[in-house]
């Protein structure tokens, strides 16, 4: 038997990634609602749709600066020139003078009634009065304050702002499972909600074990390992949504372990461990959390048909079952695994759909060979192309993809029957879709 029919019948060996994901997902619930402050909703999932208890806007107003009239006193007024807000106009060019019986801001709130041949003056957002349906801007008159003369008249309608004109009252603002952005923020507020249900941002924690492993700031040595991941994860937990701390490094003690991750499930609503997924001397994270001792949850750990990284551990920790991510401790394959299951999981959590990034279909422009019976993920680089579509460039992978992963905006993904790919072939991307 050659090496390939050997790799891919130990590949055959292992749980379809999408079987697995689907297994992990299907034991997970969204967090409860929460009713938040609107200026603490930024960022999370609504739970409800959201509706207009007000139209918007609330009264007839202003919306330029000017001077409020009936259309009818104008209409006589010369309408020669153009411009952008008010369209082009024809005839002749005699003014009409109107006299100026008041002025009205934004603040001001007593109703007030126009009669013929006369005007008030406006600011934008002032109450219009009762019976203007125009407001002339002040560069179309002389700008005069107890009468002014205007030189060019409006559309009917022109400088107005209507009850409702841009959102009617019980109109659906935005639906549930959205992300609150800061101007659904505004829209919320000038609708006159001040709170929201949500979904609340899981708090994740992320803890790195490993005897080998010591802190960022120094090279590694023979039998020392820079923990990067625990800073990475995080880094990308945040991303994701999550309100993520790192936990930083656990030696491989058994009892040091549990304790520190049954601590951690009064703050976490998902802890996300990376190292000690292998069945080696020192891999003592797989053997401390296999254990099924009651009240304290298991974590099964799993050998799934994925490259970089092959063992995934998912369960639950500590009386309250807080869910339990384990990643692999190679820093690619930690962060690939972040991709495919923690992420989708943090998404689950907060509300969010879908729970998977965006993918595209691409066209390759470089020839590329992928482990049979493995489904691939591979640092890539996207770019539109002129026309419309996409091209994918492929990166470093292998034991180099963490270095692919720094220069990576998607990932190439090969199917689990790929094991070549050719140049000029489409094949499917996860589009990164970094926050800037």
């Amino acid at each position: 038997m050659t090496a390939t029919a050997d790799t891919e019948a130990a590949a055959n060996e292992l749980m379809p990634l999408a079987e697995y994901l689907g297994s992990v997902l299907r034991r997970l619930r969204a967090l409860p609602p929460l009713d938040l402050d609107l200026t603490q909703a930024h960022g999370n999932v609504l739970a409800n749709d959201v509706l207009a208890p007000h139209p918007y806007p609330a009264f007839d107003q202003a919306a330029i600066d000017g001077y409020a009239a009936r259309w009818e006193d104008l209409s006589s007024a010369g309408r020669v020139g153009s411009h952008p807000s008010f369209g082009k106009f024809e005839g002749g060019q005699r003014p009409v003078r109107l006299n100026v019986v008041g002025d009205l801001g934004a603040a001001s709130w007593r109703p007030v009634r126009l009669t013929p041949g006369t005007c008030f003056s406006v600011a934008a957002g002032a109450p219009l009065p009762l019976g203007a349906d125009v407001v002339v801007p002040v560069h179309w008159t002389d700008q005069g304050m107890a009468a002014v003369e205007i030189l060019h008249a409006p559309k009917r309608g022109s400088g107005v702002r209507r009850t409702g004109e841009e959102l009617a009252a019980g109109q659906v603002l935005a639906a549930a499972g959205t992300y609150v952005s800061p101007a659904m923020v505004a829209t919320f507020a000038a609708s006159g909600i001040g709170h929201v249900v949500v979904r609340p941002s899981p708090r994740v924690v992320v803890v790195a074990t490993g005897d080998e492993l010591v802190d960022v700031g120094r090279p590694s040595q023979p039998g020392q390992v820079v923990d990067a991941n625990s800073h990475a994860l995080t880094a990308a937990a945040v991303e994701a949504g999550a309100l993520a701390y790192r936990i930083g490094i656990c030696d491989d003690d058994p009892e040091g372990l549990r304790g520190l991750l049954e601590d951690q499930t009064l703050r976490a609503d998902l802890i996300i461990t990376t190292g000690g997924t292998g069945t080696g001397p020192g891999d003592m994270l797989r053997r401390v959390l296999s254990r099924r001792d009651p009240g304290r949850g298991a974590v099964e750990f799993t050998d799934v048909a994925l490259c970089p990284g092959a063992t995934l551990g998912f369960g639950t920790v500590g009386g309250e079952e807080v869910p339990v991510v384990c990643l692999p401790g190679e820093p690619g394959a930690a962060l690939i695994g972040f991709e495919v299951l923690a992420r989708p999981v943090i998404q689950l959590l907060a509300g969010a759909e879908p729970v998977f990034r965006r993918s595209v279909k691409a066209h390759l422009l470089e020839t590329v060979s992928s482990p049979g019976g493995l489904r691939e993920f591979r640092p890539a680089a996207v770019a539109e192309r002129r026309g419309g579509g996409y091209t994918v460039q492929p990166l470093a992978g292998g034991p180099y993809t963490l270095s692919g992963l720094a220069e990576a905006n998607g990932l190439l993904v090969l199917g689990e029957r790929v094991t070549t790919a050719a140049a000029g072939s489409t094949v499917d991307v996860l589009l990164l879709d970094r926050r800037r």
